[in-house]
């Protein structure tokens, strides 16, 4: 999974919500993560601002790829078995505040089909992220 969150885009961005990213810009890396599913784990902690937990549908263990950093308290999403396992550090938030606003407009099944061609020529604003680096494991949440 090396460098799959590396050149992925904000693609759904709701303000006093979330801020959702986690498809490839590679249409053939998506193909080959969407279909491993994580199994659900529990609520150890609310979401809280800054918090980072999986994006899923309501069917359990539904998670893949796709993440969302929390912008408000969303403790109502912790019944709901959105688990957090990472928070924003530092002034990451501040940052997370000025992400490009798109609502919900990109289309997640073709950002799945055809990348981030579809992205740079729909959505040329939206926020990316550059590089991913996944740190050694510390003190859980």
């Amino acid at each position: 999974m090396e460098g799959f969150y590396d050149d992925t885009r904000f693609f759904r961005v709701i303000p006093g919500f979330m801020a959702q990213f986690g498809l490839s810009g590679k249409v053939e890396t998506n193909a080959k993560w969407n279909a491993k599913p994580i199994m659900d784990e529990p609520v150890k902690q609310s979401n809280k601002p800054g918090y980072i937990t999986f994006a899923k549908t309501g069917a359990p263990n539904s998670r893949t790829t796709q993440l969302f950093i929390n912008f408000v308290d969303n403790a109502r999403l912790d019944g709901m078995g959105f688990a957090p396992f990472g928070e924003v550090e530092g002034n990451g938030m501040d940052v997370m505040r000025r992400v490009h606003n798109c609502g919900e407009e990109p289309n997640q099944g073709q950002i799945k089909s055809s990348g981030n061609s579809y992205l740079d020529s729909s959505f040329p604003n939206l926020s990316k992220i550059v590089r991913v680096t996944i740190q050694p494991l510390g003190d859980e949440l």
